[in-house]
Order: structure tokens, then sequence, then C-alpha cells
């Protein structure tokens, strides 16, 4: 019996090696197949828009023409409707805040905070803004005449916001893949005359003091914030300003990195300086979104800002292109590489 097991053993054996020698000599003799080899995609990185400095000059030109945008002023109203177009022009969703306010002087006016909401069904939100409205008081003006009268505020104040508008326009031709909110303030530049110094201490940032306590959308919420103030005169001085780098340091870090990437470390430069009382500061204390100001800051000046601060210099005739290309060129990859 057990021979015999053996001997049918052997048989199944050898059966198996014949087989799979058939089988051998069958693969070898089948033409060769090519090979093909197929490497991971990887994603296309995203196309940032061109930031059009003719176009940002263009917009902060408009709003230069309408006169000083002081509240109460027919000009502050016919700007607020312009702006308010061009934000929907550019297809965002604009909700206009309206809100009353006391200035330090114990008047109340009416103000207009204009935003945009663009790709609004993300979760992910980068809110950008900047004052529209201009300075009631030349009162840093060499001549003593001039300091209760308005200015144009062509830096301060519409040059963030003709920044911005070029921002917008983009945002339309390519979509980022976070959600991107513009806040226009108003009042921001209401504060108390130089004249008039006292313990007014926040007689500034009035519209945003106001959307901090009371948010257009009930529990709204940025992953961060970008303030642009006095962003359009030639070889403008950006310092890490005070508060943004107390409260928003990695904020700075981004924002700073990408300028020296781009090539602009001499305007962007990565120190501090600076204690800034602006918009950025409520959103900071009030809303707790961490906000940083790019402002343009100079420590050697009689002012600490650009020598046409809150005087009737302050108009088109120092606004510089390049500087309004440079701005615009950070704030544009920062929000594209989110």
């Amino acid at each position: 019996m057990k021979a015999s097991s053996v001997n049918i053993q052997k048989i199944k054996i050898l059966s198996l090696v014949a087989l799979f020698g058939v089988l051998f000599f069958a693969c070898e003799n089948q033409p060769a197949k090519p090979k093909t080899t197929t490497s991971p995609q990887k994603p296309s990185a995203m196309i940032i828009p061109d930031f059009n400095a003719d176009s940002a000059y263009a917009y902060v030109a408009a709003q230069v023409a309408f006169g000083p945008r002081v509240p109460g002023t027919e000009a502050h109203q016919a700007c607020a409707n312009w702006l308010s177009e061009k934000l929907e022009s550019f297809g965002g969703m604009v909700t206009i805040q309206d809100f009353k306010t006391r200035v330090y002087t114990g008047k109340i006016y009416s103000g207009k905070n204009i935003i945009a909401a663009f790709n609004p069904e993300a979760k992910k939100r980068i809110m950008l803004s900047a004052h529209w409205d201009s300075r009631p008081y030349a009162d840093y003006d060499d001549d003593e005449a001039n300091h209760r009268k308005p200015i144009d505020g062509a830096n301060d104040g519409a040059s963030g916001v003709g920044v911005l508008l070029e921002i917008a326009r983009i945002l339309q031709q390519q979509s980022p893949a976070v959600g991107v909110d513009i806040f226009f303030w108003d009042l921001e530049d209401y504060g108390e005359h130089r004249e008039d110094m006292g313990s007014h201490q926040n007689s500034w940032g009035l519209g945003s003091q106001y959307w901090s306590k009371n948010p257009h959308k009930p529990g709204y919420r940025a992953a961060f914030g970008i303030l642009l103030d006095m962003v359009g005169a030639a070889n403008p001085t950006f310092y890490r300003e005070y508060y943004s780098n107390m409260y928003a340091p990695a904020v700075v870090d981004k924002v700073w990195k990408i300028a020296a990437s781009m090539g602009y470390q001499n305007y962007f430069i990565n120190q501090a300086e600076g204690v800034v009382m602006d918009d950025h500061y409520y959103i900071n204390t009030i809303a707790g979104i961490p906000t940083i100001d790019i402002i343009h800051y100079n420590p050697a000046s009689k002012n600490g800002f650009f020598p046409q601060w809150h005087t009737q210099g302050d108009n088109m005739d120092i606004i510089d292109k390049s500087t309004l290309k440079m701005v615009g060129n950070v704030v544009a990859k920062v929000v594209y590489q989110e």
C-alpha cells in the first residue's frame, strides 16, 4: 500500500513538472509587451492673475476725484455708492453696514462699512481691509491756515482701497482656494485734532470698532486679516508694526517672508518699528481675528509716517505705481498660496 502511493506521487510530480515546462515555453515565445510606467500627477500650481498697477492707480484717482471723503458730505456719499457698485461689478457679494457713532468732538455721524465676500461658500476665509474715508483736518500741514481743512487722502486711505479694488478684480478672474472678504472701513480718520489732543483714547478707527462689536454676520471668523494703510507713496518702508507683532506674529512672518521671496526685502523691512493705533488694533482686541497692518512708517520723519501725512500735500502727485504694484503682488500671493 505504501509502495503504490509513492508511485502515484511520483507520477503527479512528473506531470506537474511537464505542465510547468509547457507553460514556461509558451510564455517565453510570446511577443514582448511594451512596458508602461505612470508617475504620480503633481497638482498644477495656482496661477496668480497679474496685478495691474495702472488699474490700481486709476481706482485711487477715482476716489480722490470725488473730493475729500469726509462723513456728512456729498463726496462721501457719492464715493460710497461708487465703491459698492465697483465691488459688485467684480462679483463680490456686497453688504453695507450703516452705523452711527460719536466722534471725539461729541458730534454724531452716520458711517458706512462696505464689505464684499468672494468665494462665499469657502469655510476658510481671509480678511483684507483698508479705510475709505479721508481726514477732515490737515492738522500737520506747514501752513496753519490749513489745519482745519480736509485733505484728499490719496495715500492715507485711497491707496489701500485702490489696491484692494484691483485684488477684487483679479479674484473675479481666478477664484482662490479660500474665501476672501474685503472690508472698507469708514470713520477711521476722524480722530482727535492735533490741537485738541487729550484723553480721547479711542477716537480713531470708529468704523472698525463698530464692526468688531457688531459683525455684519453673527459669529463671523477669518483665519487672519491684513490691513493696508498708506501703501501708495514712493520708497515706502513697511516695518513689523508693534500691535501686528503682538497679536499676529505668524501672519507678519508669512507676509514678510513672501515679500522677501519676491525681492521686496528693502521695503518690507524685517524689524520691529512703530506703534500705530489703526483699525487692526480693534479687530485684534475686540473681534479676536489675528490681523496685521501693512503701513508706511518712517521713524526718521517728524510725524512718523510719509512726509505729506495729514497735510494738503497728500494728493495724487505722491502716488507711485510701483509701490501699488509691490503691495498688490504681495497680498495677491498671500491669498493664492493659502
